[in-house]
């Protein structure tokens, strides 16, 4: 069997189908799918006595089949049922019925919350107890809630914040307060650096007194003989410089009725002349018409232990400097007053070089030397020159 219309329909070879064509001429179908309840379900169809028994052929050929007897063809096909084709055709398409147009629905009406026509309800009521409030009330707790919280944070750190921005102003102004200690420490520590250098200084810097004292010492050439000379107090009349030597420099020029020497510096020859000897002394006076700075004379004694800085031209090598300090103030068989005994070495050619202390002042003129020994020299006092020549 097939199905079409929602309606069960027979082959036309099955039995008893022109009985089912005439019942269906005579009761038309309802519109509509058929339903049938359970307890009214239809009988099954009457197809009549059961077929003869039908005769077989022997093997090889068959016996035509005969129809049953209470076969009949096929009737006219109801109102509802078209053409059909052969079973084993393609499908036949069933008769298109057009569904008629049913009642216009009304307009939405946004005023009626359960559409057109249909009035609202009285708003829900939520009891008391019993049931649990909307999940909207129970969101906007949580968000106060969190609201609450950040601002409690919030104004935590802000507190923090401050109290850190009062604890870093007291920090910088605690040290401020501690680098204008330690400027005013640090510039004490200058000043009595400065101090102790100045007083190192004035103790004994034997190159300050060297470098003030080279300018003022020369190389005297006097005959065959070469020793030292300095120049020594303020510029002489004309701005002529005054000189003191070592009688014994200029003694074979002087006794041969010459006057006339020359100081050696850098490669130049300056004249001088010899201006009065003392011979008990052994100091002379020269005098040259070059402008020289002369050296401060010491006024006070000579002590031992003082040092002292002598300059000359130890075997004719100009602008030689030695160390050392006073040995001892004496005097000697053969001198004429004491004599200062130092340990600074001396050679042929310092003779009549100045002796000077840690004040660059000059206390003595390098005279002799203890012959086999070392670090026994000589020095002829200042004041017995200045006091002999009035030049000081």
């Amino acid at each position: 069997m097939s199905a079409g219309n929602d309606r069960t329909t027979w082959p036309e070879t099955s039995p008893g189908y022109a009985d089912a064509a005439r019942a269906e001429q005579r009761v038309p179908p309802p519109e509509g799918p058929i339903y049938r309840p359970a307890d009214r379900a239809p009988q099954p169809p009457d197809y009549g006595p059961p077929p003869a028994q039908m005769a077989y052929a022997p093997p090889g050929q068959r016996a035509p089949v005969e129809p049953p007897a209470a076969f009949a063809p096929p009737g006219p096909r109801g109102p509802m049922d078209g053409p059909r084709g052969p079973i084993d055709g393609p499908p036949v398409p069933m008769p298109y019925r057009p569904v008629p147009p049913g009642p216009a629905r009304p307009a939405f009406d946004p005023g009626s919350p359960f559409g057109p026509g249909v009035a609202a309800g009285p708003p829900q009521a939520y009891p008391q107890t019993g049931e649990k409030r909307p999940r909207r009330q129970w969101g906007f707790g949580v968000t106060v809630g969190l609201v609450v919280l950040l601002a409690g944070v919030v104004g935590y750190q802000a507190v923090r914040i401050d109290r850190l921005d009062d604890q870093v102003v007291a920090n910088q102004k605690v040290l401020a307060e501690a680098q204008s200690r330690d400027s005013g420490r640090i510039e004490g520590l200058d000043g009595r650096t400065t101090e102790l250098e100045n007083k190192l200084g004035a103790a004994f810097n034997p190159e300050a007194i060297s470098t003030a004292a080279l300018p003022s010492v020369f190389r005297v050439a006097a005959g065959d003989v070469t020793g030292t000379a300095f120049a020594v107090g303020k510029p002489a009349g004309g701005g002529k410089t005054n000189l003191i030597t070592n009688f014994h420099v200029v003694e074979d020029v002087y006794n041969g009725g010459g006057r006339q020497v020359f100081l050696e510096r850098d490669g130049k020859r300056y004249p001088a002349t010899i201006i009065e000897v003392d011979k008990a002394g052994d100091v002379a006076h020269l005098r040259s018409s070059t402008k020289i700075t002369g050296l401060v004379t010491a006024k006070g004694t000579v002590k031992s232990g003082q040092q002292i800085v002598v300059v000359g031209a130890p075997l004719g090598l100009s602008d030689s400097v030695t160390t050392g300090v006073v040995s001892a103030v004496r005097e000697l068989p053969d001198s004429n007053g004491p004599m200062i005994q130092f340990d600074a070495p001396i050679n042929p050619g310092n003779s009549g070089g100045p002796v000077i202390n840690s004040a660059k002042q000059v206390v003595g003129i390098a005279t002799a030397k203890a012959q086999n020994a070392e670090g026994i020299g000589l020095a002829v006092p200042i004041k017995v020159a200045c006091d002999a020549f009035k030049i000081c």
